[in-house]
């Protein structure tokens, strides 16, 4: 593997693990402020985020070069509100398309083909991921102070959740 797309995996690999670590640390929030829909959700998206970084780690290590398994910061654990986690969330969904993107451009720039076709199905997902964000912090601006409409949106954010396909045999 071409080092220098080593090096830039890998630098992926931590965004993603940081963002896992992010979003456990916001569910376990969620969680003691008794908006267990949100939690519930949150919990979800951090599993999702430790299975792209485990698709990248193995990547890496198929293609002959060495997945890094990095040590990551403490993440931030409080919060003012689910809309703020929210916020916080879109805006780093927003720096891992960013890191993304340079990956991508490095891909073409080193010429690397296999890689680039690879990191595509990051792409697409992150166009999913702040589609998501929008929508959820969209839906909090209705809500504003209401009470009533946040325990809606905390018991229908459960809906949101990817569930694993079941087989039909």
């Amino acid at each position: 593997m071409n080092t220098r797309i080593e090096k830039i995996l890998n630098k992926q690999i931590k965004a993603e693990a940081t963002s896992s670590q992010l979003y456990l640390a916001m569910a376990s929030w969620a969680e003691c402020e008794g908006i267990n829909g949100t939690a519930q959700f949150l919990y979800a998206h951090s599993d999702e985020e430790r299975q792209h970084m485990l698709k990248l780690v193995k990547f890496v290590n198929e293609r002959g070069g060495k997945a890094e398994i990095p040590s990551i910061e403490i993440p931030q654990k409080e919060f003012e509100s689910p809309s703020h986690v929210f916020t916080l969330l879109l805006e780093h969904e927003i720096q891992v398309t960013n890191m993304i993107n340079e990956v991508v451009f490095v891909c073409l720039e080193e010429k690397d083909y296999s890689t680039h076709n690879f990191m595509q199905w990051f792409v697409a997902e992150q166009l999913e991921e702040e589609a998501l964000a929008r929508n959820i912090l969209d839906k909090l601006k209705l809500i504003g102070n209401d009470k009533g409409g946040l325990y809606l949106f905390d018991r229908d954010l459960n809906t949101l959740i990817s569930k694993p396909e079941t087989p039909t045999n």
